[in-house]
């Protein structure tokens, strides 16, 4: 089962994605967070999609999906997770997650545009996302596995001339409206626990590709991992790190310019499309 938030007019709206990616059977929440917070939303949406008459769905365009959890309690991140991505950045295997976090604010459609501001090292980060479909406090990882609602793509675009002020990743990952996600959520019980390939395009060149099976931390593993320290519940959002290709680990470095697209994309999925717009900062920072 695929699921996703729509736009319509001035609200959202959840929708089941059915026999093709513009069909959709629209569903009774505003959108996938607030779906899936109900305990029972998985036997409730497969009894809808089942008895819905056909006149009940509906054909949209790709402009009108919005971003897929647009309040998100908690947004998690993992840096650094891939063993070719830690290699470029010259670093060794990490014992532990590098884990940093996002507002809700930070979240955005999956073909929306990107409008950076004050930044002109712009960089693009392939992911898989995961989210959270059950409460986990203190949860071992075959809990976590269980808990998790679906797969979802994401594309951390980072700043990395604000990244680097300090120590503290924070204040470059943290840009409003600037991390795309989408275009659904994709149930757990689709996949068969073999991985996923994850892919990232500038302009269409191929500039990142590697699978999930050479995570260092896998989805269960993190999402235990966090749950020792922070309570996670349904509709939060884990980001699971990025592989090798980023445009700072290029020689020389490679940074985003101004009109550049950069796709996102995760087979059994879907892809995001954004195009990055970089304005000056008006005040002086």
């Amino acid at each position: 089962m695929k699921l996703a938030t729509l736009r319509t007019d001035a609200v959202t709206t959840t929708a089941a994605v059915l026999m093709g990616t513009e069909t959709y059977l629209p569903l009774p929440a505003s959108d996938v967070g607030a779906l899936i917070a109900d305990p029972a939303w998985r036997e409730r949406t497969e009894e809808t999609v089942r008895t819905a008459p056909a006149s009940a769905v509906v054909q949209v365009s790709g402009l009108q999906l919005a971003p897929l959890l647009p309040r998100a309690g908690k947004v998690i991140c993992c840096g650094l997770n891939y063993g070719d991505h830690i290699q470029e950045m010259g670093r060794e295997l990490p014992e532990y997650p590098t884990l940093f976090a996002k507002f809700a604010d930070t979240l955005t459609g999956p073909l929306d545009e990107l409008e950076v501001h004050g930044s002109d090292r712009v960089d693009w980060e392939a992911e898989l996302a995961v989210v959270v479909g059950a409460t986990l406090t203190r949860a071992d990882e075959a809990e976590a596995a269980a808990a998790i609602a679906g797969y979802t793509v994401a594309n951390d675009v980072s700043m990395r001339d604000w990244q680097n002020r300090t120590l503290q990743w924070f204040q470059g990952k943290a840009f409003d409206a600037s991390t795309p996600v989408g275009p659904v959520l994709a149930t757990a019980d689709e996949f068969d626990g073999s991985g996923f390939e994850v892919r990232g395009y500038v302009n269409g060149e191929l500039v990142q590709r590697g699978h999930t099976r050479t995570l260092v931390f896998g989805p269960a593993r993190l999402l235990s991992y966090i749950s020792q320290f922070t309570t996670l519940r349904p509709g939060d959002l884990v980001l699971t790190g990025t592989p090798g290709g980023v445009g700072m680990g290029m020689k020389p470095p490679r940074f985003l310019q101004d009109g550049d697209t950069i796709t996102t994309e995760i087979d059994g999925i879907g892809r995001l499309e954004n195009r990055v717009l970089i304005r000056a900062l008006a005040l002086n920072n």
